[in-house]
């Protein structure tokens, strides 16, 4: 009986967090706008270039090669350059590939 009592306590207080933090969400947050990124797909070559905007700004460009896995370039900071390599005098820009996904 106790074990029901504690169960049913820590039920109630879970949800109840839950209810306090969709009450805290940013003003904005739901009204309606949508966040969803506007994707422009197109060939170069013998690749697939993906390129991923929110709000007109470029973000992410992701590349699919016609052999070899997908990678991604971000732009991290937001300057709407794609993230380089800073000890390298070349700026080589820095790709990314998903290594594990579930």
């Amino acid at each position: 009986m106790k074990m029901l009592l504690v169960s049913f306590l820590l039920l109630f207080s879970v949800t109840s967090l839950a209810e306090d933090a969709a009450s805290q969400l940013p003003p904005g947050a739901d009204d309606g706008e949508t966040l969803e990124p506007e994707v422009t797909i197109r060939q170069e070559g013998s690749r697939t270039v993906h390129e991923y905007r929110v709000n007109g700004r470029l973000y992410m460009v992701k590349i699919v090669p016609r052999v070899g896995p997908p990678y991604y370039l971000m732009d991290s900071n937001g300057d709407g350059e794609m993230d380089t390599r800073e000890d390298d005098p070349n700026g080589v820009v820095l790709p990314q590939w998903i290594l594990l996904r579930w």
